[in-house]
């Protein structure tokens, strides 16, 4: 049986997760999640209380496939999602920043994860490359960003405030969290980050 993974979006930029160009990708952030997700789950987004958005739907999407970091780097399918820090909000958020460089080590680029001046920032990079080097694919997602609906009352059991996350749902509670997704009929992305 697949699982739901639910968890606040604190920063809300369009890099954990990032939902652009057709495809929503979690490279960053939220190791436990990264690591112990498995195709055919669920993650579900919720929005902060940061930016009013507390109780509502950032992002769902479904893992599609799972690949790590050299693979993601080294794949032209994923090369726009390479950061571009003078480009676009779009690019300039871009989630593919880490490869093995030739000491074994994960090199970062210049990226939202990088300090001021684009140099490594060496906490960001153990926590997302720490415990595991998993990147979530997701290929059938809706993205809501700044237009996230709110959560109907009956389903506030999936809504996790602080931080970390929720994984431990019953069949039926899963079951109705299925069923309300499928009513939402937009995929793909809808809206802009709530931090833009």
């Amino acid at each position: 049986m697949n699982r739901i993974y639910s968890y606040v979006v604190q920063h809300d930029h369009g890099f954990a997760p990032n939902p652009f160009m057709g495809i929503c990708t979690l490279a960053n952030c939220k190791p436990k999640i990264r690591k112990f997700a498995e195709v055919g789950d669920l993650i579900i987004g919720t929005g902060s209380a940061d930016v009013d958005a507390s109780g509502h739907l950032v992002y769902w999407m479904r893992v599609s496939k799972i690949i790590n970091y050299d693979e993601y780097w080294l794949s032209s399918r994923f090369g726009r999602k390479k950061p571009v820090m003078n480009g676009s909000m779009m690019q300039r958020y871009g989630d593919n920043i880490y490869y093995t460089g030739s000491d074994g080590t994960y090199q970062q680029i210049d990226s939202f994860h990088s300090e001021e001046d684009g140099s490594l920032s060496i906490s960001n990079r153990e926590r997302d490359t720490g415990s595991t080097s998993n990147v979530l694919i997701g290929e059938e997602f809706t993205y809501f960003g700044k237009a996230a609906p709110p959560i109907p009352q009956s389903l506030h059991f999936l809504v996790k405030s602080g931080p970390g996350h929720k994984c431990n749902f019953s069949n039926c509670e899963m079951a109705k969290v299925e069923d309300w997704l499928a009513t939402l009929a937009e995929r793909g992305y809808v809206g802009e980050p709530g931090r833009w």
